[in-house]
């Protein structure tokens, strides 16, 4: 068994005001607490997860986020988190101390000037380098997460070379997906200014994790700018969705894919995980579920990561991979 990863929507409060977002600006008042998790990880490590990673929202606006990582690593759990980073730099010294393992940074520019643009944020490119840079030098991993869509794809090669600089050590470059098709004027632009990231010459360059956001095949590729479908696990089953549990205890419900949460296509994903005071992340509910977007996820899923697909392919080829690939 490959060990799991548990991602947790801790709050949905934000002080972002991302355009791609459903909780930009929210100011939503629950939180997620550490006596909340305290009673979830025994049943998380029965179901074999290892991984804990903390969402949002925006994860740094909880006021117990360093007791979460505590509560979680005296499990026995590695720890991350996504953040926007505007508010790391205050927070670095405290995260690494309660022995966060890694640190998920959402970038979408190489400067303040772009990223602090698309994302509507002014002061959170400058915060949230700052912020890596902290992390850094305090021992702990670094990753950033990007969005790359029509507005930004030109600005990748860039972007690269900014993260490599700083010394990230993981990438994650996904396609940009609203409710509406996201259309390219020119494919072949998209392809002629991002392959050479994927393939750089330079080996000291950062390559992004996973698939090419815009496929890396022929047929991904019609369907990516025909279709407006981001690649997805080659098949024929979907490895990740063995190997993730994404819990949004707000709404009391659990999916086998970090991806379906977000979803909006009347899938059959809304899985009750609550039963009183104990979370079962393992029922016969949450196991059919499972095992229907395992199977058919690779044929019908339209909002895929790249990280996400390419995580499955590397299972179906290797079967074990290196800590933090997803």
């Amino acid at each position: 068994m490959r060990p799991k990863y548990l991602f947790i929507r801790i709050l949905e409060a934000c002080n972002a005001d991302c355009f791609m977002c459903g909780f930009a600006l929210s100011r939503e008042t629950y939180r997620f607490s550490p006596q909340d998790l305290a009673r979830l990880l025994p049943n998380a490590t029965r179901s074999g997860v290892r991984f804990v990673r903390f969402t949002g929202g925006e994860t740094l606006m909880h006021g117990e986020i360093a007791e979460l990582v505590e509560t979680a690593v005296a499990h026995g759990m590695r720890t991350s988190l996504i953040t926007n980073g505007m508010l790391l730099p205050k927070k670095a010294a405290r995260l690494a101390e309660a022995g966060l393992s890694q640190v998920i940074v959402s970038l979408d520019g190489a400067s303040a000037s772009t990223h602090d643009f698309y994302r509507n944020s002014p002061g959170c490119f400058d915060n949230a380098m700052a912020g890596l840079v902290d992390m850094r030098d305090l021992g702990v991993l670094t990753r950033v997460n990007s969005v790359v869509g029509p507005h930004n794809y030109r600005e990748v090669p860039a972007m690269q070379r900014e993260f490599s600089r700083l010394g990230v050590r993981r990438w994650e470059l996904s396609a940009l997906k609203l409710a509406r098709e996201v259309l390219y004027e020119d494919p072949d632009d998209v392809v002629r200014v991002c392959e050479p990231v994927y393939t750089p010459a330079d080996p000291t360059l950062l390559v992004p994790l996973g698939k090419r956001f815009y496929g890396d095949t022929e047929d991904e590729r019609h369907r990516f700018f025909v279709d407006a479908i981001t690649p997805r696990a080659s098949g024929p089953t979907c490895r990740a969705t063995d190997d993730v549990i994404f819990y949004d205890p707000k709404a009391g419900s659990a999916y086998a894919c970090s991806l379906l949460a977000y979803a909006a296509d009347g899938a059959p994903i809304n899985v009750e995980a609550r039963e009183g005071r104990a979370v079962p992340l393992e029922t016969p509910t949450f196991r059919a579920h499972r095992e229907y977007f395992r199977d058919r996820g690779p044929r019908n899923c339209r909002n895929c990561s790249a990280t996400a697909a390419g995580y499955s392919d590397d299972v179906q080829r290797q079967e074990f991979l290196p800590e933090w690939q997803y």
